[in-house]
């Protein structure tokens, strides 16, 4: 809706500028989500579960509602008079055409204080990627060395390595003794961790039991935090009860809700490990088994073929069909060089017919001067010295004359 100008005449319903300034509230973020401090009174519980109750401070009052689905994880009952801080948004309530304050979470005022420094610290971790994904380090599937940081007094230690030594007994757990809550708790921690790191500890622990908001907040502690997201070995978290959670839970490789599941996250039972052995020997042995028949059932036909029954039969077969053809070779040879030597006869035969020595076996001579045959009165001239031929020999001669021209 549009308010009109002051210059148009419009005459607006109730629930009309109701519905506008309701509209107005909720999308203001400056009223979403606040924190708001004050005390309590006249404070109501409704049988529906929801409760209401006004805060006040020294100058202003204003009215809240907190719905059963919020309230049902208060860890204390309001009362008036008390110091609180909660979380909120401004909304108006238009039966009463009154604004209130929509309660998400209501913490005592010391402990409120607490909530937004740790509030403070989350974000500010949080933008600098501290719990990312992306960083969180895998557990060992079978770690062979735990390390605890934790208090050695109390039920928390025993709870873990009973559950360890139950489910996975080959592994060392060693326990570095610290302080769980006070305001020197922080360093304990931060030394715990550092010292299993240098030791080399496959996995770490960080447990305590439950508490007070305030009793386990040395797990909320900057320093805690850097030393969980530096540590070399994947950490585990197990901080209170389930529906706790510290900023170490968040910046930890994994949370477990309470001391004893973060055992049994960490360590595989011995018992479930035994019965996979035994599925996978059942496995092996049955494609084994499997793979020995088929190369039976390949051996048995290789022993059928002729070849490894009768070997010699099948040699045998070879060398004869090799005869075979080693006489047809010889033949084919044969032939070719009575037909290559028939063809060399015919040339040869060409070849002295055209040969000019061939007439000396029919009577002719042939007469030449230094090895060229005269075949002109031309090419030789008186006193020349002159060689003729005959079929038996060679006879020299000196031309002493010359008839023709």
């Amino acid at each position: 809706m549009t308010m009109a100008s002051h210059t148009e005449t419009k005459v607006y319903s109730v629930d009309e500028i109701t519905t506008h300034i309701k509209n107005l509230l909720e999308k203001d973020v400056n009223l979403q989500n606040v924190f708001v401090k004050g005390e309590v009174s006249n404070f109501r519980n409704s049988d529906s579960g929801h409760i209401y109750f006004s805060l006040k401070d020294e100058t202003s009052i204003i009215e809240c509602a907190m719905f059963r689905r919020a309230n049902r994880s208060l860890e204390f009952i309001p009362e008036n008079g008390i110091k609180i801080i909660l979380k909120g948004s401004v909304d108006l309530y238009k039966p009463r055409g009154k604004y209130q304050l929509i309660v998400e979470e209501l913490h005592l005022t010391g402990d409120g204080e607490l909530y937004l420094k740790f509030l403070k610290l989350k974000s500010k971790l949080e933008k600098e990627g501290l719990f990312k994904e992306s960083h969180k380090k895998l557990l060992p599937k079978y770690p062979k060395s735990i390390g605890i940081v934790t208090s050695p007094q109390g039920a928390v230690v025993h709870d873990i390595i009973k559950v360890v030594k139950r489910r996975y007994s080959h592994v060392r757990i060693v326990i570095y003794p610290s302080l769980v809550q006070g305001d020197k708790a922080k360093y304990d921690l931060v030394r715990g961790i550092e010292v299993l790191n240098n030791l080399n500890f496959e996995v770490i622990i960080l447990a305590r039991g439950g508490g007070s908001f305030e009793e386990i907040w040395p797990f909320n502690e900057e320093i805690v935090a850097r030393a969980i997201y530096n540590s070399k070995a994947p950490v585990v978290s197990a901080i209170g009860h389930e529906t706790d959670f510290t900023i170490a839970d968040f910046v930890a490789d994994k949370r477990a809700p309470t001391p004893s599941v973060a055992a049994e996250i960490i360590v595989p039972d011995e018992k479930e490990i035994l019965k996979e052995i035994i599925h996978l020997e059942k496995r092996l042995y049955k494609q084994t088994q499997q793979i020995f028949e088929i190369k039976k059932q390949t051996i048995w036909h290789l022993m059928s073929r002729p070849i490894i029954k009768k070997p010699w039969t099948v040699i045998n077969t070879y060398k004869q069909k090799l005869d075979e053809e080693t006489n047809q070779l010889r033949q084919a040879t044969t032939v070719w060089i009575k037909a290559i030597t028939e063809e060399l006869k015919g040339m040869n035969g060409r070849l002295n017919a055209l040969s000019p020595y061939a007439v000396l076996d029919r009577g002719y001579s042939i007469t030449m001067k230094k090895e060229k045959i005269i075949s002109d009165i031309k090419d030789i001239n008186i006193g020349d010295d002159i060689y003729t031929i005959i079929k038996s020999g060679k006879i020299k001669s000196e031309v002493q004359s010359k008839n023709g021209e």
